[in-house]
């Protein structure tokens, strides 16, 4: 693989400063096509996604040009692309983890590509055409006519965290005539004219704008979300409240971490309830404490507030006074006899 250049991203010892650029260029010279074919394919591989590639029957590789310039928007890549005609395509053989775990919001500039998915499924993308395509699904491309394209490569995992519906999708949509398409490719147009002047934290800033855009230009287009995945997702959260009440880190953070689901998804999925994360681990904690606190045997207030996962017994007191109206010793009270409890509020 040939590369034009690699300007080195900040090390982070000093004030974050220009972003780097890393470049590549295939084509040129006196080389074969095999060779050609072979650089090519490293490029796209490192840039976009693994292809196998060929060159038009006509030509036997040496007329082929193609560079690549790629600058990073914290997790986000921004990739353009320059490339005279060639074929590739993308199979279940060419597919690894690294790449199917990105997803890519692709603008055309100029020249057309012709992308297939299926034999019914085959469109032509002339300039001003914006689509979205997935690592992790087969495709066939053509460039027709020589290409100019600029992409944003998303983390998959980030992209189904800022939309969980985006998992439910069977094929990424194209976006040209969405409401809304023409703002996201405004800005990520001005956005790349900007990031040479932006320092790392503000273009990893801009590049969560970008993924908040493209959630409110494609969700409402999305079929709605699959109620029984979400809720699953729900009872599997609890089912883990429930068996981890005792640690003292449990919260959000830990969960995500023992569900395989990032940190977003998680709390995405408890939006359309009552209850966040954080006040579903409190209430079931104060519900334990509050059956303990029922049982004269079942030690101090502070022993059973610290079993349950409460690390000061004066938070407890007080987040215990807020969900019940009463103070745990009350509670303590009652259970030796003074007065009855109140009925005991559900899990």
């Amino acid at each position: 693989m040939a590369a034009l250049s690699d300007e080195s991203m900040p090390d982070g010892s000093g004030p974050a400063g220009p972003l780097g650029t890393e470049r590549w260029r295939v084509g040129g010279g006196h080389r074969s096509s095999a060779q050609w074919q072979a650089e090519w394919e490293d490029v796209l591989a490192a840039t976009h996604v693994a292809f196998d590639v060929r060159f038009p029957d006509d030509r036997d590789g040496a007329g082929f040009a193609g560079s690549v310039e790629r600058r990073r928007l914290g997790q986000l890549h921004l990739v353009d692309c320059v490339c005279t005609p060639f074929a590739g395509r993308r199979s279940t053989a060419v597919m690894g983890d690294p790449a199917e775990g990105w997803i890519g919001l692709q603008l055309v500039l100029r020249g057309a590509e012709r992308v297939t998915r299926s034999r019914t499924q085959q469109h032509v993308l002339a300039a001003g055409a914006v689509g979205m395509w997935d690592g992790a699904r087969a495709v066939g491309v053509e460039v027709v006519e020589p290409l100019t394209k600029r992409t944003l490569i998303f983390p998959r995992e980030l992209v189904h965290a800022v939309s969980p519906r985006f998992a439910d999708v069977e094929a990424l949509p194209w976006l040209a005539d969405r409401p809304g398409t023409r703002l996201l490719v405004r800005y990520v147009n001005a956005l790349a004219d900007e990031l040479p002047e932006l320092d790392e934290r503000t273009a990893a800033a801009a590049g969560d704008v970008v993924l908040e855009l493209l959630r409110a230009v494609v969700e409402p287009e999305l079929p709605q979300a699959r109620a029984a995945r979400r809720e699953a997702l729900r009872a599997r959260a609890r089912r883990y409240v429930r068996a981890h009440l005792t640690d003292p880190a449990l919260g959000p953070e830990t969960i995500a971490r023992a569900l395989s689901v990032s940190l977003r998804t998680l709390h995405a999925v408890f939006e359309d309830t009552e209850e966040s994360v954080a006040a579903l681990v409190r209430r079931a904690r104060l519900a334990r404490c509050r059956e303990d606190l029922a049982e004269p045997s079942a030690g101090s207030i502070t022993e059973i507030a610290f079993r349950w996962g409460f690390s000061d017994a004066t938070h407890f007191s007080h987040a215990f006074k807020r969900e019940y109206g009463m103070a745990p010793r009350d509670v303590r009270r009652a259970a030796t006899g003074a007065t009855r409890p109140p009925a005991r509020i559900g899990k």
